[in-house]
């Protein structure tokens, strides 16, 4: 069997698919001002291309698949996607990132096809600061996905805090007590300047190191996971954990084990670079396909420059969250 490496010996077991660049929210982090220019259907995978890409991937090592967006319960047969995936030999989790404004509506019908579990993003408790922060979208709703997939089973869930100076940093706290009678993951992740909405970033940047410094009864939790960008940490006696992703003061890349698979069908080697390989005209000759991944992988950078200041061309939601 084939073993999917890079040239720096990381062994590449994780892919993350965005299945559209349409969102129903309006993240300032991630969207700009004006709007975005949508892809029609014929511009993006179709779930035949996308599961002849997966299972290629799945017969070199690769054992995760994340469906991201956009917001990837927008994308219409998302639920059919999930069970093909399932059905692929050697995929053995699927994951799911999304807003949670439509999880109520979807949680159960994504279990049942094959879902292990997702992530939420949730940047603030109080309903304005979300709407704020969003574009008018309903923390309501956002606690109402929560609930849903806590109650069929998706679990554990990561709920996902961009920490956003003089935004969010004084609900800190209460996002951690959150942990406290419940399974969750609240991940505090630093603020990172992407395309378009880089000027909107870049004066509001907080370090990770705010959470420690404010909850000082946090301690660290053995990281089982090395290829996990996050560090987790708990408060003794609490079910969840608090975990921290600092892609600016502290890079996770010498574990990095994965890579990004764009809607339009390109492979991205890192999130924090502009380099981008078609895959999808080689997604219904699986020969030719494997060839390419095996080739194409050897490009992948040893570590991101964000930290330097470098700032990439496209927007989180084209590229995926």
């Amino acid at each position: 069997m084939k073993i999917l490496k890079d040239n720096f010996n990381r062994k590449i077991e994780y892919l993350r698919i965005s299945v559209t660049n349409r969102c129903n929210s309006r993240c300032k982090y991630c969207m700009p001002p004006e709007g975005i220019k949508l892809k029609s259907h014929d511009e993006i995978l179709s779930f035949e291309e996308i599961t002849n890409i997966v299972s290629v991937f799945a017969k070199l090592g690769v054992k995760k698949i994340r469906l991201t967006g956009g917001e990837p319960l927008v994308r219409r047969g998302i639920v059919d996607l999930v069970k093909k995936i399932s059905d692929i030999e050697g995929i053995n989790e699927i994951t799911l990132t999304t807003n949670g404004l439509l999880l109520k509506k979807y949680a159960t019908k994504l279990k049942e096809a094959g879902l292990d579990r997702v992530n939420i993003s949730i940047d603030s408790l109080d309903k304005e600061k979300y709407s704020l922060i969003t574009c008018g979208s309903s923390l309501k709703d956002v606690f109402e996905g929560i609930e849903e997939a806590k109650k069929v089973g998706l679990e554990p869930i990561k709920l996902n805090t961009v920490l956003v100076k003089d935004f969010n940093d004084n609900e800190i706290e209460d996002l951690v007590n959150l942990t406290r009678d419940n399974n969750y993951d609240i991940r505090f992740i630093e603020l990172m300047t992407i395309g378009d909405t880089s000027n909107w970033s870049k004066d509001r940047y907080l370090s990770n190191e705010t959470v420690l410094k404010k909850i000082k009864d946090l301690k660290p939790v053995i990281k089982k996971d090395k290829s996990s960008p996050a560090d987790y940490y708990q408060i003794p006696g609490y079910k969840g954990r608090v975990g921290l992703i600092n892609p600016i003061s502290c890079g996770f890349c010498d574990n990095c084990n994965r890579v990004r698979l764009t809607s339009n069908g390109s492979l991205k080697l890192c999130l924090h670079s502009d380099e981008e390989y078609d895959l999808r005209k080689y997604a219904y000759d699986k020969i030719k396909l494997e060839e390419k991944i095996l080739e194409i992988i050897k490009e992948k950078p040893k570590e991101h420059k964000l930290n330097e200041g470098v700032v990439i061309k496209k927007n989180m939601f084209q590229i995926g969250g």
